[in-house]
C-alpha cells in the first residue's frame, strides 16, 4: 500500500489533527501598538501589568452617608450632623468626627474619619435641620470600596496570548492605557475550487451553484480576528491550484481551501500539495459531516483543505482549521467550549466517528434546557445552520441517541446556554 494510500483510509479526530497540525506551524511573532479602540479581537503580545491601585482612594459604592461604623455601637437611633457633601469627582476636603456625616455619591472618594456609608433609601435626612437619623447598626468597610478592590499595582491585568475582549478592553482603560502591544493579524488565503461554483450574484448555468463558502469562511475568520484574503475561485485543474496555492504561500501566514479534499479524479487538493512541496500531515477525519479534510505545512506555514459541502466547510473550520489557526497566531489555546445538555430528540448513528448535527436551545418540560435537531439533514444543507443554536457532538463510540441523554454541545455563543 502507499504513502498516499495509508495517509488517505487513516481517520483521526479534530483534536488529533491540530495536535499534528501544530506539531509543523511554527510562528514569526510580528507586534505592533494599536490605540485600544481598534484593539477588541487582537491578540495581546506581551502582559499587561497594572502600574497602580484601582481604585487608588477608598470610594463610596452607593449614594448615602459616610461615617465611622463604632459611632452606632449600642446607638443606631441617634442623630448625626451632616458637616458637607462628596461627589465623584468633587471630594469633601475636611475630616469627619464622632456625631458627624457626610452626604456621599456612589464613586466618592470616602474623607478622613469615614469608614462605612450608611444607604440613603435607610435613613431620615433633615436637609433643613442639616441632620440624619441612621437607624440600624453598621460595620466597618459598608458599602466601601477599598483601595485596589480592582486592581493591586504590579498585579497581571490581562495575559500574553488573550484574545481581547470588550470586558478586556474596558479594564485596560480603567487601568489608564490608551494603546496596547498586540500581535500582527494573521493573514490566511482563502480560495474556493470547483468548475460549478460562481461568484453570488451571477447567473447560474445548469449545474452551476454560487460559491457560499468562501463568503461563510471569511466571515467566519474575521470574527475569530484573522484577516482574510480573498484568492477567488480555481476551476478544477491541478495545474491551477498549484500555481493558486504558491502564490497564496508568498504572500499570507496560511491557506485555506474548500472543495476538491476527496480522492475523485476531480479533486486536485493532494498533487497541488505535494507540488508545492507540501507532504500532507493528514487526509481524513472521523467525523461526519467533514470526512475528506486534509492538512499540511510549508516552512511552517499551513494549507488546509476542507470539503466543499457547506455545513462539513463549517464544522472542520470551526473544530480543526481555527483551532491551528488560533495558535498560530499567538493566542493561548483554550479547549472548545462543551456544554453538557439533554437530548430532546433520538437518533441512530454508525460508530467509528463522531457526528455534529445542528440543533436548537428550547426548555423541556421541566424548565431544563433541551436539545432539538434544526433543520434538515445532510453536509450540504447550509439552511440548517441558520437559526440554530450550535453544535451536538455524538461521541464516536455510540451508536444512537435516546430523548434524555446528555450530550455535548457546542454552542455557536458561549451565551447559548
Amino acid at each position: 500500500m502507499s504513502d498516499s494510500a495509508r495517509l488517505y483510509r487513516s481517520s483521526l479526530s479534530p483534536e488529533e489533527a491540530v495536535a499534528r497540525m501544530s506539531g509543523l506551524v511554527t510562528r514569526d511573532p510580528v507586534v505592533e501598538p494599536v490605540p485600544l479602540a481598534q484593539a477588541a479581537g487582537r491578540v495581546l503580545a506581551s502582559d499587561l501589568v497594572a502600574t497602580s491601585d484601582l481604585p487608588a482612594t477608598n470610594n463610596a459604592a452607593v449614594d448615602g452617608f459616610a461615617l465611622n461604623a463604632a459611632c452606632l455601637a449600642g446607638a443606631p437611633d441617634q442623630t448625626f450632623r451632616v458637616i458637607g457633601r462628596a461627589a465623584a469627582g468633587h471630594p469633601f476636603a475636611g475630616s469627619v468626627a464622632d456625631g458627624e456625616a457626610v452626604r456621599i455619591f456612589t464613586g466618592a472618594v470616602m474623607p478622613d474619619g469615614a469608614d462605612c456609608v450608611a444607604m440613603h433609601e435607610f435613613c431620615s435626612f433633615d436637609e433643613a435641620a442639616g441632620s440624619v437619623k441612621i437607624g440600624s447598626e453598621l460595620v466597618p468597610g459598608t458599602n466601601n470600596r477599598p483601595v485596589g478592590e480592582n486592581l493591586r499595582a504590579g498585579e497581571t491585568i490581562i495575559r500574553s496570548g488573550t484574545r481581547l475582549s470588550a470586558a478586556d478592553i474596558g479594564i485596560a482603560a480603567a487601568a489608564g492605557h490608551d494603546r496596547l502591544d498586540v500581535e500582527k493579524r494573521l493573514k490566511v488565503g482563502l480560495v474556493s475550487m470547483g468548475d460549478e461554483v460562481v461568484e453570488p450574484g451571477l447567473p447560474l448555468a445548469s449545474g452551476q451553484i454560487h460559491d457560499s463558502n468562501r463568503p461563510m469562511l471569511a466571515a467566519m475568520m474575521a470574527g475569530d480576528g484573522f484577516e482574510p484574503v480573498d484568492l477567488g475561485i480555481i476551476a478544477d485543474d491541478e495545474a491551477a491550484l498549484t500555481a493558486c496555492f504558491a502564490d497564496a504561500l508568498s504572500g499570507c501566514d496560511a491557506v485555506l481551501s474548500s472543495g476538491g479534499a476527496s480522492d475523485g479524479d476531480e479533486d486536485h487538493t493532494q498533487a497541488a500539495m505535494r507540488n508545492n512541496g507540501i507532504e500532507p500531515a493528514f487526509w481524513r477525519l472521523s467525523i461526519k459531516p467533514g470526512r475528506p479534510m486534509s492538512g499540511g505545512a510549508h516552512d511552517g506555514r499551513p494549507v488546509m483543505c476542507v470539503p466543499g459541502n457547506p455545513v462539513a466547510a463549517f464544522v472542520c473550520y470551526r473544530l480543526v482549521a481555527a483551532p491551528v489557526l488560533e495558535r498560530m497566531a499567538g493566542a493561548r489555546q483554550r479547549p472548545l467550549l462543551r456544554l453538557h445538555a439533554r437530548s430532546g430528540f433520538a437518533h441512530r448513528k454508525s460508530a467509528g466517528r463522531a457526528e455534529y448535527l445542528r440543533v436548537r436551545v428550547r426548555p423541556g418540560d421541566d424548565g431544563t434546557p433541551e436539545l432539538h435537531l434544526h433543520g434538515r439533514k445532510g453536509a450540504g444543507v447550509l439552511s440548517s445552520l441558520t437559526g440554530a443554536d450550535g453544535l451536538v457532538e455524538i461521541p464516536v463510540e455510540n451508536t444512537g441517541v435516546s430523548v434524555g441523554d446528555y450530550l455535548p454541545f457546542i454552542p455557536f455563543r458561549e451565551a447559548a446556554l
